[in-house]
């Protein structure tokens, strides 16, 4: 197994070269990858190598062009990453151009193989480079451009870190199957009472339904990590059909469809649509509701509820492995209960109906209780012994 390090040759290959040496100095194989899309330096793994990779050829990687090519080198690396078996561990660095080309390699490995990212963006926001993976992102602090008192410092703490992760072992995996369940403070009773009915038969990951939460689940499901779903909490898709802050993605619920792992859902949290303290302009005069300093809600509404009710039948419908989804007729969450402030029953039926309409026969059940009500969590149960035996 090896130790792959990445980046751009061209512009940095000395900063490379010293991380790669140490890493062989504690004792791990390393390979130097160049993701040159300019005049390249060489390396182990040459950058026309992993351009060939790029399903259009090399030619689709150097096109002369800066922005497309590193767009493309970024697909290439991917790519190239992908189709190998040998991979203990990776180790980019770069600027803002390197991390994009670099990240997305990272993403596409399973949760648990060491991923380190030394780059010059990484003090910002770094959502989108890390996603749903476990990246670990450290500021180079000086802009990864030649050797000096820092960079040498921070790069060797880099590659001292993977070599960590690599020579220590990990504790014994754990035999149980995992199940991932998704919850939100709204649905936080509900959750509990499943999964501590659950007991230790299973090895219970909750995952918070903010969006990186999803499709942080949705990834382990892909990585082969979670066999079985308790999605109890879709609430991010009422954020990604309405304009929310905490939207999953397009392809929400679509690795449970690919992998056919056993699936139960139900609408926990789709009366609301999350936003930070401030909410656009466009949604003025909707019902709103404070959360905390950081977090104000808004109610969506019937005609919200229809689109993402047409939403989940669609993903239902492509479910491959045994599927149950649950409406919960007292309410969705602890804000839609009579005398809280989102309680609408005509908004939770056009949600319910809308499922109903568009879903294939015998997937979709009522149940006439409260989301989080204890006889909820015990139809939920009893639909995961349904699918899962």
């Amino acid at each position: 197994m090896i130790a792959y390090v990445v980046g751009t040759l061209d512009t940095k290959a000395a900063e490379l070269a010293y991380a790669a040496d140490l890493l062989r100095a504690a004792g791990v194989e390393a390979r130097l990858v160049d993701v040159s899309t300019g005049p390249s330096s060489g390396g182990d793994v040459p950058a026309a190598e992993v351009a060939a990779a790029h399903p259009d050829g090399a030619g689709a990687v150097f096109t002369g062009d800066r922005g497309t090519a590193v767009s493309a080198m970024s697909v290439a690396l991917e790519h190239w990453i992908r189709a190998r078996d040998d991979v203990a561990g990776i180790l980019g660095l770069g600027g803002s151009g390197g991390t994009a080309i670099v990240a997305p390699a990272m993403r596409a490995l399973p949760v648990g193989v060491p991923k380190i990212m030394v780059s010059t963006v990484a003090s910002g926001d770094v959502a989108p480079y890390v996603g749903a993976s476990d990246i670990a992102m450290l500021h180079s602090v000086t802009d990864v451009a030649g050797l000096n008192r820092i960079s040498r410092r921070v790069l060797a703490n880099a590659a001292h870190a993977l070599v960590g992760m690599l020579t220590h072992r990990v504790p014994a995996a754990d035999d149980r199957p995992a199940v991932g369940l998704t919850m939100f403070g709204v649905t936080t009773p509900c959750v509990t009472h499943v999964r501590e009915r659950l007991g230790d038969d299973v090895d219970a990951l909750v995952f918070h339904a903010t969006g990186t939460g999803g499709r942080a689940m949705e990834k382990l499901v892909d990585d082969g990590l979670i066999g079985g779903v308790l999605d109890l909490t879709t609430t991010e898709i009422a954020d990604l059909l309405v304009g929310g802050v905490m939207a999953a993605g397009e392809d929400r619920l679509d690795a449970v469809a690919r992998t056919g792992v056993p699936y139960v859902g139900s609408c926990g949290a789709l009366d609301m649509v999350n936003f930070g303290a401030d909410v656009p302009g466009r949604f003025d005069g909707r019902l709103l509701y404070v959360h905390n300093a950081q977090v104000t809600l808004m109610r969506t509404t019937p005609a919200e509820n229809v689109a993402v009710g047409e939403f989940l039948a669609r993903k239902l419908n492509a479910m491959t492995g045994p599927a149950l989804f649950l409406l919960p007729t007292g309410g969705v969450s602890a804000l839609d209960a009579p005398g809280q402030p989102f309680h609408d029953p005509e908004a939770d039926e056009a949600l319910f109906s809308a499922v109903e309409k568009d879903a294939r026969p015998g997937i979709v059940r009522r149940v006439p209780h409260h989301v989080n009500d204890p006889e909820f969590a015990d139809a939920v149960l009893d639909a995961w012994r349904e699918v899962s035996e």
